[in-house]
């Protein structure tokens, strides 16, 4: 684990150096993901001028779900968005073969090898907009609450990760991943409105076996309706089961894997 740690570390390192070598980018990332959230809250004010409830939600408890999201968003731009980027890359050019013979676990190193220094402002503000529509919140907010609730933000940017990467494993026996992972993109956009405000077959799909209602919607629920186990349970098992999942397909692509050398 030290090990680990240390070698993460220099990650961040090389990550902030590099940043800082072109900060024309780096400025203009924080301006686009500033932007971003700006028309997140915009939509939500105007959808709230027609209507009091939205998925069985006012405009207070919108907010903290939006700005809840927008930290899952700046975590997985932040820590894994990049490196998502680069996979197929490199196994379409062979060039995964130099982090399969390096030792220390290649779908650790895949995933967070580029740190995005330039997201890591943006995950700042996203904290930042989390804490102003938390401490706007008219309703009773005790810290436990609140802890749990951020510990399940966390949660949900793994989960976002863990689909991300089944969605970008195909592209071992596909060669492409440009059909999934633009389908990835459209379904992400479920993970951006309450959970409540799908039905049927629909919903059942996005707390299963697509969970994006399983981001940020899930620990909303759970801070504004109080800790219920079923609903605690349920995102912590599809959790650790997608975990599992996707290290037993990743063990099964790199099993399949035809290296530059082959």
């Amino acid at each position: 684990m030290g090990r680990y740690l240390r070698l993460y570390l220099h990650f961040l390192r090389f990550s902030f150096s590099r940043a800082m070598e072109f900060r024309v980018d780096f400025f203009f990332r924080i301006v686009m993901d500033a932007a971003f959230y700006v028309v997140q809250i915009a939509f939500f004010s105007v959808i709230y001028r027609h209507t009091a409830l939205l998925g069985g939600w006012d405009f207070d408890q919108a907010l903290v779900f939006a700005c809840g999201f927008f930290l899952i968003d700046a975590l997985h731009m932040t820590v894994f968005a990049n490196n998502m980027w680069w996979l197929p890359i490199f196994v379409n050019k062979g060039d995964l073969d130099y982090y399969l013979v390096r030792p220390v676990s290649s779908l650790f190193f895949l995933s967070l090898r580029d740190f995005a220094a330039n997201s890591f402002v943006n995950l700042l503000l996203a904290s930042a907009l989390l804490a102003w529509a938390l401490a706007r919140y008219p309703g009773p907010l005790d810290a436990p609450h609140v802890a749990l609730y951020v510990a399940l933000l966390v949660n949900g940017a793994l989960l976002y990760w863990l689909i991300h990467l089944a969605f970008l494993i195909p592209v071992f026996w596909l060669h492409s991943n440009r059909g999934l992972g633009e389908t990835f993109y459209v379904i992400e956009k479920y993970s951006e409105r309450p959970d409540r405000i799908f039905h049927g077959w629909l919903r059942r799909l996005l707390v299963t076996a697509l969970p994006f209602s399983l981001l940020a919607s899930f620990p909303a629920r759970l801070l504004f309706e109080g800790i219920t186990p079923r609903l605690l349970a349920h995102t912590l098992g599809v959790t650790v089961l997608f975990f599992l999942g996707v290290l037993w397909f990743w063990g099964r692509a790199l099993r399949g894997y035809s290296s530059a050398s082959s």
